[in-house]
């Protein structure tokens, strides 16, 4: 049987401000809205819903997004032009940096809400395939 993912829930302090985030950040259609959700297309059939938990505190999460090469430039150079805070590490300790760990590159930044997430280049070599 062959399993595919489909779609994540992420809280949202503001529902349409971080989907218009992630959409904007990796070049993607303008987010739109059913229920309370409101979702951001990544392409073949992935999307990420975001919706208010209507809590005071969101606990934070961790995405990381697999691109090409091409992709990774393109969302590095929104990160600069939109003075996104980022690091090479998870830690946070390599400000404004990049990492080539596994033979690819990789940053980490943190979307409105606080989730933190990773884009890289490579995946890791611990996937067990």
């Amino acid at each position: 049987m062959t399993i595919k993912f489909n779609h994540a829930i992420i809280a949202a302090r503001d529902r349409q401000g971080s989907a218009s985030f992630y959409a904007e950040l990796f070049g993607r259609p303008a987010p739109t809205s059913w229920g309370p959700f409101t979702s951001v297309s990544l392409g073949d059939d992935v999307h990420l819903q975001f919706a208010e938990p209507g809590v005071a505190e969101i606990q934070m999460q961790h995405y990381a997004f697999l691109v090409d090469d091409g992709c990774f430039d393109e969302i590095y150079a929104r990160l600069l032009s939109g003075e996104i805070e980022h690091w090479a590490d998870p830690q946070g300790t390599l400000s404004g940096q990049i990492n080539t760990n596994h033979g690819g590159r990789g940053v980490y930044f943190r979307d409105p809400a606080g989730h933190g997430l990773e884009v890289i280049t490579r995946p890791y070599g611990w996937t067990g395939q």
